[in-house]
């Protein structure tokens, strides 16, 4: 068979032709129809960078779509709480002359990117406009490559970041961490509003921030208690925990917010009733402000974890819907446990009801109702202080015993060791403010096994993993299959593939 030049040169441009369809679409890529996505956020102060998400909680997988005011490259992953260092970022973005470009990568120190060996993220869409680059992609929750963060129902520090043009370099102003619930259970948009749904809005009046323009920067959170009809209550405005008794009357809470958190409401089947002779007539609304700059089980066998946060963020602090409906029986224990990490401060670290303090408070619905206001629990301070060396005779020389203690790490470990041993005093109250006290003991938690990851060409093994070697198979990608998703070449690929191809048909053209 004879080639000649003519056919050469079509078969290079048939070639060129399907290179480009694969790996490098004109203005961008965009995979067929893509599904709405429920969530969404802005990630930045100044509103340029918005995350769009939703999953698959049977299939473990979750879909971003990342659009920022530029006409530079894109990335969106997740990062820990100290240090950018060990970050997964998926970036990409568009060429000047339309090529596209994507790749799961990681820092390897605050600043520097290095691309993954196993590439675990499926791009769905890449494009650029006057204003925006979007990019659209999935991953797994959990891939057994080392170098991607677990996506889980924890708090999730989202973390974005763009540049002005297609040269991937961090730059710190335009990098941003967000704390996010991922994995919400309840999008409110599910929810049907009743018709005759009145809102009523609550305000604190006669009363002035300093910082009323920015105010949300130093509303910690706010509180609604329900106050029994037969309370005596006070007029005007006070400290919440102050001198005043008055003012710490009505114990119960109905509803609450706190720093990060957005408006919530009840799944369509459950509401707070008011109006019947049992509701409150009148209710308490408290506010907590942070103004520094002046700006459970039958015979101890634990059933199971209602609710975890292994990566608890102060700023993010919201409602959270539950996967299931907890069942609470006669003789159940609800035991609620809170890490603490003080190492940035010089000084003793008391427990109490101000920001400076360090506080344990869970606040949950359940329903039918009981009289049960609130449940408070501490441990025996002079137990705690003996167990330190400190003789002492009461609560109130213990607590300033601990002053005294020299904190080192072995001494904070015995601290820690006498306070879980110690008896608790558990203090519970109604909302007619009678109190009752008993004593407990803290049981210990056992930790939720974590899942399998997906099997990629990495190898994720972790201590904490039961079956290391129990990896689920991850779906075969076909490259130019109409029926499979196609994956576009990294940077480096395709200006390689640019290049050879440029090569090839200069040969042809100098053939003939």
């Amino acid at each position: 068979m004879v080639q000649t030049p003519e056919a050469m040169a079509c078969a290079l441009l048939f070639w060129l032709l399907l290179f480009t369809a694969l790996a490098t679409p004109s203005q961008g890529k965009r995979l067929g129809p893509t599904p709405r996505l429920r969530y969404s956020r802005f990630l930045d102060p100044s509103n340029a960078v918005f995350l769009r998400w939703d999953f698959d909680f049977e299939a473990e997988i979750i879909t971003f779509e990342l659009q920022v005011r530029t006409a530079g490259w894109v990335g969106l992953g997740v990062t820990n709480r100290y240090s950018r260092a060990g970050s997964d970022l998926v970036v990409g973005g568009v060429l000047p002359d339309g090529n596209v470009y994507f790749s799961d990568q990681h820092l390897v120190d605050e600043d520097t990117l290095e691309e993954d060996g196993s590439q675990d993220a499926e791009l769905q869409g890449l494009t650029e406009d006057a204003v925006y680059t979007t990019m659209r992609f999935s991953r797994p929750f959990r891939s057994c490559d080392p170098h991607d963060r677990d996506i889980t129902s924890d708090t999730v520090r989202v973390l974005a970041a763009y540049g002005l043009d297609d040269t991937l370099k961090m730059d710190r102003e335009r990098t941003f961490v967000k704390p996010i619930f991922l994995l919400q259970i309840i999008h409110p948009d599910d929810l049907d509003a009743p018709e005759d749904t009145i809102i009523h809005d609550l305000e604190i009046t006669d009363f002035e921030p300093k910082l009323v323009q920015h105010s949300e920067t130093i509303v910690h959170h706010i509180l609604v208690y329900a106050c029994g009809n037969a309370s005596a209550l006070p007029t005007g405005i006070s400290d919440c925990y102050g001198a005043d008794p008055a003012f710490s009357l009505c114990s119960q809470v109905i509803v609450g917010w706190a720093v990060g958190g957005t408006s919530y409401q009840f799944p369509d089947d459950v509401g707070i009733s008011i109006g019947t002779p049992l509701d409150p007539q009148w209710i308490r609304l408290e506010v907590h402000y942070s103004n520094f700059h002046n700006l459970p089980g039958k015979n101890g066998t634990q059933l199971h974890v209602i609710c975890k946060d292994d990566a608890y963020d102060f700023n993010l602090q919201e409602t959270r819907d539950l996967p299931y409906r907890a069942v609470i029986k006669p003789g159940d224990e609800l035991l609620i446990e809170c890490r603490y990490q003080t190492l940035d401060r010089d000084s003793l670290t008391f427990g109490g009801p101000s920001t400076i303090n360090e506080m344990c408070l869970i606040f949950f619905f359940y329903y039918p109702r009981n009289n049960i206001s609130s449940c408070q629990g501490y441990p025996d301070i002079i137990y705690v202080a003996h167990e330190l060396g400190e003789e002492v005779s009461d609560s109130m020389e213990g607590m300033m015993a601990l002053s005294n203690v020299e904190w080192t790490p072995e001494s904070i470990k015995k601290a820690e060791k006498a306070c879980k041993e110690a008896q608790q005093t558990v203090i519970i109250k109604t909302i007619d403010e009678l109190v009752k006290n008993t004593t407990g003991w803290i049981r210990d938690i056992n930790p939720t096994p974590r899942g399998p990851c997906l099997e990629s060409s990495g190898g994720k093994v972790e201590p904490q993993d039961q079956t290391p070697a129990g990896f689920r198979a991850a779906p075969v990608v076909l490259w130019g299959s109409s029926s499979a998703p196609l994956r576009c070449l990294p940077l480096a690929a395709l200006l390689f593939g640019q290049g050879a191809l440029s090569w090839l048909l200069a040969t042809v053209q100098a053939g003939i």
